[in-house]
């Protein structure tokens, strides 16, 4: 039986200061039993001589300083896991909240995992195919890859993040996918869209969600990515599955930490954020990859919201450090009505040339996905040139360009978000709208592949 304390002395917000405490741990689970007998869960946040700081997951109130008693267990956090997870629906601490059965678990796994050791990794090469033309022919995501989507307010980061994990496949081999969603910090209005949207699409039956509202406290909102991950690894590593990550919103989860810093007293950093948190938020991505040996995989994904649309802020600037590349959402597009918004030109995925080509998409992929850069880049300057001086200051061939970008946006880009194209029909669109161009402007293509793929002649 553990030991019980009843030497609380403080509690600020959801912090509580206990004293005389021997042999606890960091990290370590804690129960505080109230007078009327209901219990609430704690994690030591810190151990300074005998006393141990510790941090509520519930709300403070009620506690009373001098009737209550503290249990520590004796363990840190930890999620239980089973095969069955798949298709069930869990809150940010790993409790089912779908109405279903209990889980009954395999194994219970520390969520805190450990960031692969990068000497144990194996390179990310295969190709994964989303569906959707901006990412798979432009900034290819690659198995065991972290490619960030970087949104603002107000535009659909939701529909997208959804629209990935229903489409999301890798192709030619009859592979176990699945799919970890984790969400942090939403409204209920958002929750419900995702589980619907996964359930009309039948996606449910391959994906784990873990489901963290706005009114839940902030240190489940830091638990539930721990929580996914674990997740992850475990039907990546244990059951040998191809698992793909979905995060959102990293900028809730960074805010949470913010305020949780803010409650320790400690010196901020950057706007506030905790010095820490390059580092925290590297624990956590670093956790994706796959591993020499093993079968399975974990890819990642984390949308985070850019305050104020601010690329520099501190949480797109260090996500951007740490992970290979990111896809960026532009509010003038989602203006336009072009759905999804992404914004190719900034975009980036750092592996892209691993996972394309013969064998893997398609011989035409990387020369078509380099012309179509080019020819989109130079069609938005003539536009912008059209703009200031008038349709009449163009030459016919920036006019050709500009035509370009418009069709380009209209037709490649967007395609709302029920549609699922395959890499040879995202190839095929490219060739069509390269086919505005004339021949002798698409440089960046050789002969033999203009002379089997060119639609213009």
């Amino acid at each position: 039986m553990p030991k019980e304390y009843r030497t609380i002395r403080e509690v600020a917000g959801p912090l509580m200061m206990i004293s005389d405490v021997d042999d606890v741990k960091y990290d370590e689970l804690g129960e505080i039993e109230l007078p009327n007998g209901e219990t609430r869960r704690c994690k030591v946040l810190e151990v300074d001589g005998s006393n141990a700081l510790v941090q509520l997951f519930d709300s403070a109130a009620g506690i009373n300083l001098a009737g209550s008693k503290v249990r520590f267990l004796g363990r840190s956090m930890e999620l239980a896991v089973s095969p069955d997870m798949l298709s069930r629906v869990f809150d940010g601490l790993g409790n089912p909240i779908d109405d279903g059965p209990a889980l009954i678990p395999e194994k219970r796994m520390d969520v805190n995992g450990t960031p692969m050791n990068p000497a144990a990794r194996n390179y990310p090469q295969e190709f994964i195919q989303t569906g959707i033309s901006a990412i798979d022919g432009l900034n290819t995501l690659v198995r065991g890859q972290k490619l960030p989507i970087f949104s603002a307010s107000g535009l659909p980061h939701a529909q997208l993040a959804a629209q990935i994990a229903r489409q999301a496949a890798v192709r030619g081999k009859n592979e176990q996918f699945a799919v970890v969603f984790a969400a942090m910090g939403i409204t209920f209005e958002e929750s419900d869209y995702f589980i619907q949207s996964f359930k009309e699409t039948g996606a449910i039956d391959r994906t784990v969600m873990f489901v963290n509202l706005a009114n839940d406290p902030a240190i489940e909102r830091i638990a539930t990515p721990k929580m996914a991950l674990t997740a992850a690894e475990y039907l990546a590593f244990d059951l040998g599955m191809h698992v793909l990550v979905i995060m959102t919103d990293i900028t809730n989860y960074a805010d949470a930490l913010r305020e949780v810093s803010a409650a320790r007293k400690e010196v901020p950093g950057r706007r506030g954020y905790p010095g820490y948190m390059y580092t925290d938020l590297a624990t956590l991505y670093e956790r994706a990859g796959r591993l020499r040996g093993k079968e399975g995989s974990i890819t990642l994904i984390p949308i985070l919201t850019m305050p104020e649309d601010d690329k520099t802020h501190p949480i797109p600037d260090l996500t951007g450090y740490i992970t290979e590349g990111q896809i960026i959402l532009s509010r003038e597009l989602y203006r336009k009505g072009v759905t999804p918004p992404i914004d190719v030109l900034p975009s980036l995925s750092r592996l892209k040339d691993k996972g394309i080509g013969p064998g893997r998409t398609r011989e035409d992929h990387a020369a078509t996905m380099n012309q179509l850069f080019a020819a989109y880049a130079r069609g938005k300057d003539a536009r912008e040139l059209m703009v200031i001086l008038g349709e009449a200051a163009l030459t016919e061939m920036d006019k050709k360009y500009a035509e370009f970008a418009e069709a380009f946006e209209r037709e490649y880009v967007s395609q709302g978000y029920d549609a699922n194209r395959s890499i040879e029909e995202t190839l095929d669109i490219g060739w069509k709208l390269l086919a505005i161009l004339p021949r002798s402007e698409l440089k960046r293509i050789k002969d033999e592949m203009l002379d089997k793929y060119y639609p213009g002649e």
